[in-house]
């Protein structure tokens, strides 16, 4: 999906898209970088915060969501605020509950930096920092966070991996009732949809906010489940610790709506019918998306730590 020929990835952008990304320069007070909330260990995902904390431990009012496999994705955001990854970077930085940070003024703290202006005359083959070459070296380090190594895709590919009974019947399971929405080889549609969540007493609501159609309210996108496992707490609020609870939502917790997924109606009263056991074998298979090469690969790491 990405627009490679408008940035086409190169070591040295990489390599500058890397710096920035666990650099908090980019924040107002620099105390913030992109990597605080999204954790390469955890899929770059936050894993400590239901809300992420921002610039003076602001709080947000979603869970930070995964990076990976953005070069096949067009919207972003759990409300898919941004439709071009190019744009991703620039809400983190502006935000004011997250880096607090004008373009305008980061650029300018870059500049002053002789070691970015040479990490960007390397990348660009120009001497001037822009904010368009900040945010082009952050998309170019973001589109080389490929997923695709999991047990499951070695198992897809023939590559002499198993999967035990448990998770082969998880699997049929999980095309039966899940693979709806979390479809394709990334494990979501890429859709909006309202999933049931109680949302009594919040005030998001979600893909509405972008869109303006009351149709749209409490729409939020389908979360790829690669490395699911590992990417807790769940859904856009993080209201959920564990794949148990998640799985329990959608047995018993779905709540009607106007606006509630089709997919979600289909018995007699709200949800998906499953039973302890399905759960059981279900969360087996989504075991298997997890990747260790992906959150243990040395290119994605801190390069300042070493």
């Amino acid at each position: 999906i990405y627009t490679f020929s408008s940035n086409p990835v190169t070591e040295a952008g990489f390599e500058l898209g890397r710096a920035l990304f666990y650099d908090p320069i980019l924040s107002s007070d620099s105390t913030i970088a992109c990597a605080n909330c999204h954790q390469q260990g955890k899929s770059f995902s936050d894993p400590v915060h239901r809300f992420s904390k921002g610039v003076n431990d602001a709080s947000g009012f979603r869970n930070a969501p995964a990076i990976q496999n953005m070069a096949f994705q067009d919207h972003f955001f759990w409300d898919g605020g941004a439709n071009h990854l190019d744009f991703v970077s620039i809400n983190a930085i502006t935000s004011e509950i997250e880096m607090n940070e004008s373009l305008e003024h980061a650029v300018k703290k870059l500049k002053q930096s002789n070691a970015y202006r040479a990490r960007f005359k390397s990348a660009f083959n120009a001497d001037e920092v822009t904010s368009q070459k900040m945010l082009f070296a952050l998309s170019q380090f973001m589109n080389m966070m490929v997923s695709a190594n999991s047990r499951y895709d070695r198992y897809v590919r023939r590559e002499g991996v198993e999967l035990n009974a448990e998770e082969n019947l998880g699997m049929t399971l999980f095309k039966i009732k899940c693979a709806g929405c979390h479809a394709t080889d990334l494990f979501s549609d890429g859709s909006f949809r309202n999933n049931g969540l109680d949302v009594s007493g919040t005030n998001d609501h979600g893909r509405e906010r972008i869109t303006e159609f009351e149709g749209d309210r409490h729409k939020f996108k389908v979360p790829s489940l690669r490395n699911v496992a590992l990417t807790f707490p769940y859904m856009h609020d993080g209201r959920f610790l564990s794949l148990e609870s998640v799985l329990k939502h959608y047995q018993v917790g779905v709540v009607d709506s106007e606006t509630l997924d089709p997919l979600l109606r289909t018995n007699d009263a709200p949800g998906i019918s499953i039973t302890e056991e399905e759960k059981v074998n279900i969360i087996a298979f989504l075991k298997t998306l997890t990747d260790v090469e992906f959150i243990q690969d040395q290119r994605f790491t801190d390069p300042f730590n070493h």
